[in-house]
């Protein structure tokens, strides 16, 4: 294992090189091919929207997170055009489901329902609070697809519960699944694993917080200053008045903050 310093400067070429899960490594590559760390958080409850978003920011994402339930009039024609988007601008699909009950409930969450999440989404994300049975509830379903999990591990909103306690157990849960687990959802870099990949919500540039808790980190604060490696935007892209040129402008702003902390 390389240093903690080295680790910090690894680039995502290098890190696909070490990582054994293949949809972390296929994630660390794309990001590198298409120059983009950048996740958008498409919360928004038209299907229209939603499939327009993702054909046409969806060149500049390395990630297109959704919340599936929120859409108004689902089908599950949605998915199949998302799945499509996807491979057409090389993008991985993360559904936002925080899964967060005993291993046989969320099994059946995940594959089942009117929404079939491990059928069509290369990542979703758990809270390990019930434990590992939710991990390996999860990784009999989307192992053999060849999809990941993400851990939550940290949250962005004000008065959050987490503390660094329960942060260190889940760094430990997700060391024990590296089939499966590979990363997490938080605020900073919480291990020198390199295979192991940060996503951080909650970035803007320009707001500090909205008038529910949430609050705000720029780009380079996320990524360069607490060593994150993808920014996850929402209401500054699909809010903005031309969400593709926000997107642009997230896109490099994120891209240069990584290139600033891996030294490029």
């Amino acid at each position: 294992m390389p240093s903690s310093t080295a680790v910090q400067n690894l680039t995502f070429e290098k890190r696909a090189q070490l990582s054994q899960h293949p949809l972390a490594k296929k994630l660390f590559q794309l990001m590198a091919s298409k120059k983009s760390n950048l996740a958008l958080a498409a919360d928004v409850t038209k299907a229209s929207e939603l499939l327009d978003l993702a054909n046409s920011v969806g060149p500049y994402l390395c990630v297109l997170k959704t919340h599936i339930d929120i859409i108004d009039d689902f089908t599950p024609e949605i998915t199949r055009e998302l799945r499509k988007a996807a491979e057409k601008h090389n993008f991985l699909l993360f559904e936002d489901r925080k899964f967060a009950d005993i291993g046989n409930t969320v099994l059946q969450q995940y594959q089942g329902g009117i929404y079939k999440i491990s059928e069509w989404a290369h990542l979703t994300n758990a809270h390990p609070l019930p434990g590992p049975g939710i991990i390996e509830g999860l990784q009999k379903v989307g192992k053999p697809k060849g999809n990941g999990l993400l851990l939550l591990a940290q949250l962005s909103s004000q008065g959050t519960l987490i503390d660094a306690g329960y942060t260190r157990k889940t760094v430990d849960l997700a060391l024990r699944y590296p089939e499966f687990v590979i990363g997490f959802i938080c605020q900073e870099k919480l291990t020198d694993n390199p295979a192991l990949i940060h996503m951080t919500p909650g970035v803007q540039l320009a707001s500090k917080g909205d008038d529910l808790g949430q609050q705000y980190n720029t780009p380079h604060h996320a990524i360069f200053e607490k060593g994150s490696d993808i920014a996850i935007v929402g209401r500054g892209i699909f809010q903005h008045a031309n969400p593709l040129e926000s997107a642009k402008e997230y896109r490099q702003a994120s891209w240069e903050a990584y290139q600033k902390k891996a030294k490029l």
